[in-house]
């Protein structure tokens, strides 16, 4: 059975959208597709730190045991009642499929019950779109620049309904190879974090790193940049270690952005996905794109990691398409950009 169905396009008032992915379970509301009245997210991070990254089975559980309390928390604090709402959003993939699972299950039973449009929404497509959340002047075309734990991608986004990927990584994500260069030297969970504190105390240039695929167009692979940190471990100190590894990181990501906008034309710039809490990621990029003249869009930090907002403001964009989910919507592991389009 499809997933998605077409219908007229229209702007949903006050879409409620849950996004339950990988270990965040987060439930958001959005009114007329500009203001987050409520963006709750439980966090698992305790959880899965004693075990270094993220266990699937626990996830799911934990996404089973907070989901609907979280429900009730966000509809009080938005002072709304279910009967409000115009729409439901939720997250059908990509992520971990028992968890994305949990999300979609509440998601289809809330909308079947409120007899309201159920909007499918890409946990990717919800990164692209969350600098929307505060920059609702960024319209296309733009290039984004997706980095986190699981995906690193380059999108061109030529129109709101047409989502060109440029390129994506052939190995590890960005975001995955912070986590494995942390757990590499001892840092903790989740790498991120620990790694960029680390690195303000090192010397970026203090190890010769490669900066993989550098003018191999818009693919990226930072497996190999691990593996170099692995071997360099021994020779240098920690702080030394992570921030260059870090600069190797930022390196390519910038370039590759910016290339991208100089071969496309584009004058409009985003990054998102958890990895854009990075900070020398951001400042980096931003600055780069001033002395281009080019514009620079970031969410803020409680909107970069896996959240509900974006997942509002995503499904909201589908409404506007005219894309909304059939009875029979499944969660995916795995899902291409704009799959609506090929079904």
């Amino acid at each position: 059975m499809s997933n998605y169905q077409r219908r007229e396009p229209f702007q949903p008032a006050l879409v409620l959208a849950l996004e339950t992915s990988c270990d965040e379970t987060s439930v958001a509301l959005l009114r007329n597709g500009r203001e987050v009245l409520c963006n709750r997210i439980a966090s698992q991070e305790e959880l899965h730190a004693r075990y270094g990254g993220v266990v699937p089975e626990i996830a799911c559980r934990r996404h089973f045991e907070v989901i609907h309390p979280l429900l009730e928390e966000a509809l009080q604090a938005a002072e709304v009642k279910l009967e409000d709402l115009d729409a439901v959003a939720v997250t059908h993939g990509p992520g971990l499929i028992g968890a994305v699972l949990v999300g979609v299950t509440v998601a289809k039973t809330l909308a079947l019950r409120l007899e309201k449009p159920l909007l499918p929404v890409n946990h990717l497509e919800g990164h692209l779109f969350s600098p929307l959340l505060e920059h609702p002047e960024l319209e296309p075309p733009w290039i984004s620049l997706l980095v986190s734990g699981g995906h690193t991608c380059l999108v061109l986004v030529e129109s709101w309904d047409s989502l060109r990927l440029l390129g994506k990584t052939r190995d590890d994500a960005a975001g995955e190879a912070f986590d494995k260069v942390a757990k590499m030297l001892s840092l903790g969970y989740p790498g991120g974090p620990r790694v960029q504190k680390l690195a303000a105390q090192g010397n970026p240039e203090a190890i010769a790193l490669p900066r993989p695929m550098r003018g191999q167009g818009y693919a990226f692979s930072f497996s190999g940049l691990k593996t170099a940190v692995h071997r360099a471990r021994d020779q240098h100190t920690p702080a030394d270690l992570c921030a260059s590894f870090q600069q190797a990181v930022i390196d390519v990501l910038v370039e590759k952005t910016l290339a991208a906008a100089e071969e496309f034309g584009v004058q409009r710039i985003s990054l998102a996905g958890g990895v854009a809490a990075n900070q020398p990621l951001r400042t980096a990029l931003g600055r780069d794109c001033r002395q281009r003249g080019l514009s620079f869009f970031v969410p803020s930090f409680e909107y970069c990691t896996d959240n509900g907002a974006m997942i509002a403001m995503a499904g909201y964009q589908m409404a506007r398409l005219g894309v909304i989910a059939t009875t029979g919507l499944d969660a995916h592991a795995s899902l291409p950009l704009q799959a609506w389009r090929t079904t």
